[in-house]
């Protein structure tokens, strides 16, 4: 069995995927007798990757409350849960200034939408986004659940952490009255573990749908006409990787390299299928390799889903100005700024809206005067540049929760790590109970 999986690793699959996937999305562009016979074909072949991403989202929910609650419980106290909140919020808050900073930096020095040789929109155009949602006073309403249930059903991640903490906190302060529930509830994340193992199986015929769906609607031209924008976009998202791998470095020095190898799997499915949330389960697993605590893990990652969105937040003020640019409008540096403080509120919290970063970018758009009918220039490739977005996030939580744990003594050794990523690779069912670890 072992060798049979070093022969392939999961990641090999996904890679090879990817790879059939647009071969054959090319084909199906490239026959179609009109492009709604292509789109029609498509929308048959993504029904394999909508019925992964419901699957997941089916996880999530559960997934986050069992963790997250045995997590704290684990914690102990108020205080500590306080003190981790503290530290992963200001990382949180930290990498948001800085990817939103580089992102106005290089939209200024590349200008990515100066002299661009393509038909602009209609200014009076809209792209039918609704922005009314992205204000200071309901994100703080939507910050607590009315009902918890109702925040489960909606998989809204954010309610769900407000919950889970109030619970988490209360049955810590039981002791040992409430560790009957807490094992219960460990219990039920050992359960939701073992489905996440079922469902991840599929991600392959998942991710060669998603590809094969987004080339064979777009096809490989489009990625012709806008390859300086996506290049240029790209690039900004390599040098946001060195910056946060370089963060990582100073906190895990050469360990950082290692969660690298550990989370490629939960990169390239978060890049393949353009959703952080496909990836969540797997990068809980590739943290336990990695060492990170579960009481740890299970805290900061659902809050990074909601906080710490580097991909999306970079991608706020890059697509802006380059819409601002396309259409030759002067954004004096005070505007800018402006635009970045605004982004670092409006950003928040925008995770379980579809489109998310659309809708920022919409509201930041009309906020400044800006054309939103520029949005219609880069609806045709955002799914290319959701994929890059998608895979950045999932670098980013990764690195927030590994450094946290740091910070918190939370993380094992690598010796220790690596006797508990061989319990996890031997035993079908692995006792994660040890992961929470005091």
């Amino acid at each position: 069995m072992s060798l049979r999986k070093k022969k392939l690793p999961p990641t090999a699959g996904i890679l090879v995927a990817m790879v059939l996937g647009i071969v054959i999305g090319h084909f199906i562009h490239a026959n179609a007798l009109e492009p709604q016979q292509a789109t029609r074909i498509a929308g048959y072949i993504s029904i394999a990757t909508d019925v992964f991403l419901r699957l997941i989202k089916m996880l999530i929910a559960p997934l986050v409350f069992s963790t997250l609650v045995v997590g704290i419980a684990h914690m102990g106290d108020a205080a500590s849960v306080g003190r981790v909140f503290l530290k992963a919020m200001g990382w949180f808050l930290t990498a948001s200034l800085i990817s939103l900073l580089l992102g106005l930096v290089l939209a200024n020095v590349l200008q990515p939408g100066a002299g661009l040789n393509l038909p602009l929109p209609d200014a009076g155009q809209s792209a039918q986004l609704a922005t009314a949602k992205f204000t200071l006073k309901d994100f703080v309403n939507h910050l607590v659940p009315r009902s918890f249930v109702e925040a489960m059903a909606n998989n809204e991640i954010l309610q769900i952490v407000v919950f889970s903490m109030f619970f988490g906190i209360a049955l810590a302060a039981l002791g040992e009255k409430g560790q009957t529930l807490v094992r219960g509830i460990e219990e039920l994340s050992h359960v939701m573990l073992k489905i996440t193992g079922y469902v991840m199986k599929f991600a392959p015929v998942a991710v060669l749908a998603a590809m094969a769906a987004t080339v064979a609607v777009n096809g490989l031209g489009i990625l012709l006409k806008f390859a300086v924008f996506m290049g240029e976009f790209y690039l900004a998202l390599f040098l946001l990787w060195g910056v946060l791998v370089l963060a990582g470095f100073l906190a895990l020095r050469g360990r950082v390299f290692k969660l690298l190898r550990e989370i490629k799997e939960a990169f390239l499915l978060s890049f393949a299928t353009a959703s952080s949330e496909a990836a969540y389960p797997k990068l809980l697993d590739a943290l336990d390799r990695f060492g990170v605590k579960r009481r740890i893990s299970s805290f900061v990652m659902p809050m990074g889903y909601s906080f710490n969105l580097d991909g999306s937040m970079i991608y706020c003020t890059f697509a802006t100005l380059f819409i601002a640019q396309a259409y030759g409008i002067h954004l004096p540096l005070e505007t800018q700024v402006t635009m970045l403080l605004i982004l670092m509120l409006t950003s928040k919290g925008m995770a379980g809206v579809p489109r998310a970063s659309l809708v920022v970018i919409a509201a930041t758009l009309n906020h400044f005067d800006i054309p939103e009918a520029g949005l219609l220039l880069i609806l045709g490739v955002d799914t290319f540049l959701d994929m890059g977005r998608s895979a950045t996030n999932a670098v980013g939580n990764s690195i927030a929760a590994a450094v946290v744990a740091k910070w918190e003594d939370a993380l094992l050794s690598e010796e220790d790590a690596e006797v508990r990523a061989a319990t996890l690779d031997t035993q079908p069912d692995p006792p994660r109970a040890h992961a929470h670890g005091a």
